[in-house]
C-alpha cells in the first residue's frame, strides 16, 4: 500500500490546514487510518485515528480543534486542523493499516510526510 500526502505548508497562529492522504494498490483491506506528527527532537506522537468501522480518537492537545474523517470510497484520510498553534509545528505523516486479503498479518504503512509550520 502506497501513501500520498498533501496539503502541509506554513500558516499563522490561528490559521486552519487541511491535510490529505491517499491509499493505492490492490488487494488489501484497510483497518485503521491515522495521522501522526513529530515536532523536532520529539518522539513520533499519535494526532488522530479512525479504524474502520468505529470512531475517531485524538490526542487531548487537538481535540476541539482538528478532525479526522475519511472517504472509504477513495481509500483517503483527511486532517482538517483549526485554531493552530505554534506548538503544532511537526511533520505529519500519515498511516494505515491494512491485512492482505485473505490474511490476518497487520501491516502499517506510512506516508512520506508533509510538513506543517505555524508562525506566532
Amino acid at each position: 500500500v502506497q501513501l500520498v500526502e498533501s496539503g502541509g505548508g506554513l500558516v499563522q497562529a490561528g490559521g486552519s490546514l487541511r491535510l490529505s492522504c491517499a491509499a493505492s494498490g490492490s488487494g488489501f483491506s484497510i483497518s485503521a487510518m491515522g495521522w501522526y506528527r513529530q515536532a523536532p527532537g520529539k518522539q513520533r506522537e499519535l494526532v488522530a485515528v479512525v479504524p474502520s468501522g468505529g470512531s475517531p480518537t485524538y490526542a487531548d492537545s487537538v481535540k476541539e480543534r482538528f478532525t479526522i474523517s475519511k472517504d472509504n470510497a477513495k481509500n483517503t484520510v483527511y486532517l482538517q486542523m483549526h485554531s493552530l498553534k505554534p506548538e503544532d509545528t511537526a511533520v505529519y505523516f500519515c498511516n494505515v493499516k491494512y491485512r492482505r486479503l485473505g490474511f490476518s498479518l497487520q501491516y502499517n504503512s506510512w506516508g512520506q510526510g508533509t510538513q506543517v509550520t505555524v508562525s506566532s
